[in-house]
């Protein structure tokens, strides 16, 4: 048989007898690729690489005995498909994406919904410091990714207390008059209304770098001889200030700093317990803790050993990301040489991956093994709880069994501008944030949260319609509705105008107190009412699934009524840019002062002609 280029496809007949499978596994290229089995209704149920694609796949048909996860997953293939690739560096980067795109069942998957938060420092004459998520578009230096978004705070009220450089974003700087409480506090300088000079702002900015680079021993030393310099000069108040900052850096570098993670590190360990699996990731950059958090990989059905789920975890993590020079991990893991030289090739530099440690950096391993521990043990016992509120209420609300997907949706906005529509999902192991949606409302009365309601309603629904098989438009096993009789019937007119029946609706209507317990559930047969109480574990899940929805409005909303404000009236006017302004902001005390300003007074402020003045005049009071 003549092998594919690199990079294409073939695909394996139907599989059925042993000389149908004989003879596709004799036509299987001997080089690298990846390899996808598929079940009878087109499935991916696995994917996986291989240095050989034909000795590698034959091996599932060549044992004499198979371990009961993959003897199920091969009783259930109906066909192979195969793509060569030129290495098997390439072939491990297909499978991640493939792994990504596909979520194959017997594969372990790491269900990570985020992107990895970031310091941004922003540019231009006065940068603002600040947590970013997400794409990395705006100009500036970015530091990270951090673990979390905990360490990315804790850093940033650090940062804000050593350097005193803003947070504020640019729509609010713009149009400060007078300092803000941050200044009151000593964790900005006010730059916005000129109490810090230029260069006096710049050389905080240069030192917030020096310790975000991890250079903190470079920073205190450039600290030390520019505090000696102000007290040479009697600049005694300066000094104090910089031997403040000198002392809080020691502390935290006492706090933070470890010898065995001099450089860029990173420690994981997993642990594998009744079905669940914990990866435990501490990062240290520049020798500094940058913070931790746990992973929770899903795993196929069967059992998973630690060194399999690193060993998964590994690329899914790092090749979204740029890994660290060094990673200890807690077992060997297959193709450990693999993983090692394709991290380094997309880092640019050598990844070390190391297992068997010794001093310091065993202690670490420990460490992160027992903090793995712990999180397992912390995901078992809130799973045990979910899933006993689950089958309250099923018993509650009289369904046959507990309900495996549950949707919620709310209306938020303020006196009925820029009204934004959530939607919330709830599987079986929590939220699912991949599947959250929120809907901008418009074409409606402000305030009618009713056809707010019904829109966001026929906008989710509709989807399912016309795409039935994309996971974001399958259909809820329960509908929760925030809101009483009035909101449960426009859902109703909704679903029933979409031609979709049998969906449970639940609306859920606060007590006249709108104390939490007090909740009223309205159900559609007749108008019947739950009042099911504060300990009602149904109830419990109820509300955290109301008010994650509330939250996930909210959030939306303040977002598109801040985008809003941060468009002003004036910047319409052409010849008006943000320079102009500001000065106009600032010259007449706020919108109202000029508004009610004449041409002549316009005219007044710098940059303004008669012509502009006339211009602004016109557009404020047409």
């Amino acid at each position: 048989m003549t092998e594919p280029e690199p990079g294409s496809a073939s695909q394996a007949p139907a599989l059925g007898s042993r000389q149908e499978i004989a003879a596709f596994l004799r036509s299987l290229p001997g080089g690298p690729g990846v390899y996808r089995m598929l079940g009878t209704d087109g499935e991916v149920l696995y994917v996986g690489k291989a240095g050989s694609l034909r000795r590698r796949v034959a091996s599932y048909f060549s044992r004499p005995r198979l371990e009961p996860r993959l003897a199920a997953m091969i009783a259930q293939i109906a066909r192979i498909e195969v793509t060569v690739t030129r290495t098997e560096g390439e072939a491990l980067l297909l499978e991640n994406q493939l792994i990504k795109s596909l979520r194959p069942r017997y594969n372990i998957q790491l269900r990570d919904d985020k992107s990895h938060p970031y310091i941004h420092l922003g540019g231009g004459e006065w940068p603002r410091i600040g947590f970013h998520r997400g794409a990395r578009r705006e100009p500036g230096r970015y530091f990270g990714p951090y673990p979390g978004a905990g360490a990315v705070r804790e850093t940033l009220d650090l940062l804000h207390k050593l350097f005193r450089l803003r947070g504020c974003r640019d729509s609010v700087f713009n149009n400060r008059t007078r300092p803000c409480l941050q200044y009151q506090i000593r964790r900005c300088s006010a730059p916005c209304v000129g109490l810090v000079s230029a260069q006096e702002y710049a050389d905080s900015v240069r030192l917030a770098g020096l310790f975000l680079d991890g250079r903190s021993g470079e920073l205190v030393d450039a600290l030390v001889a520019e505090m000696e310099g102000a007290s040479r000069e009697l600049a005694f108040e300066r000094a104090a200030r910089l031997r403040d900052q000198v002392a809080l850096l020691k502390k935290m570098q006492a706090r933070h700093a470890v010898n065995a993670a001099s450089g860029d590190t990173d420690v994981l360990a997993c642990r594998v317990e009744q079905g669940l699996a914990c990866v435990f990731l501490v990062a240290f950059r520049g020798g500094v803790g940058m913070g931790s958090r746990g992973y929770f990989p899903a795993l196929p059905p069967g059992r998973a050993e630690p060194a399999e789920v690193l060993a998964a975890f590994l690329p899914q993590y790092y090749l979204e990301r740029q890994a660290p020079a060094e990673l200890v991990l807690s077992h060997p893991i297959p193709d450990q040489a693999l993983i090692a030289e394709v991290l380094s090739s997309r880092a640019g530099r050598k990844v070390e991956i190391r297992s068997q440690v010794r001093g310091e950096r065993a202690r670490l391993v420990e460490l992160a093994d027992e903090n793995a521990r712990q999180a397992l043990a912390m995901r078992r016992a809130s799973r045990s709880t979910a899933l006993q509120r689950r089958a309250d209420l099923a018993e509650l609300l009289g369904l046959d069994e507990p309900p495996a997907r549950i949707e919620c949706f709310d209306i938020s906005h303020t006196l009925g501008e820029a009204t934004v529509a959530s939607c919330v999902v709830f599987g079986p192991d929590g939220p699912n944030k991949a599947l959250y949606r929120r809907y901008n409302i418009a074409g409606i009365e402000p305030g009618d949260d009713y056809a707010a309601m019904r829109q966001a309603l026929s906008r989710r629904f509709r989807r399912s319609l016309e795409h039935p098989d994309e996971a974001a438009s399958a259909l809820p096993d329960l509908l929760l509705i925030d809101g009483g009789q009035g909101q449960l019937a426009q859902a109703r007119a909704a679903l029933d105008e979409l031609g979709i029946a049998g969906l449970r609706l639940v609306g859920v209507a606060k007590g006249p107190e709108r104390k939490a317990g007090e909740e009223t559930l309205w159900l559609e047969d007749g108008g019947r009412s739950l009042q099911p109480g504060a300990a009602s574990p149904a109830l419990q899940l109820i509300q955290q699934v109301r008010d994650e929805a509330h939250r996930f409005a909210l959030t939306g909303h303040r977002g598109r009524r801040e985008k809003a404000r941060q468009t002003s009236r004036l910047e319409e006017i052409p010849g008006i840019g943000a320079g102009r302004r500001a000065a106009l902001l600032r010259q007449f005390g706020g919108w109202q002062g000029v508004a009610a300003a004449g041409i002549e007074e316009l005219m007044k402020v710098k940059g303004i002609s008669r012509e502009l003045a006339e211009r602004i005049y016109a557009a404020l009071h047409a």
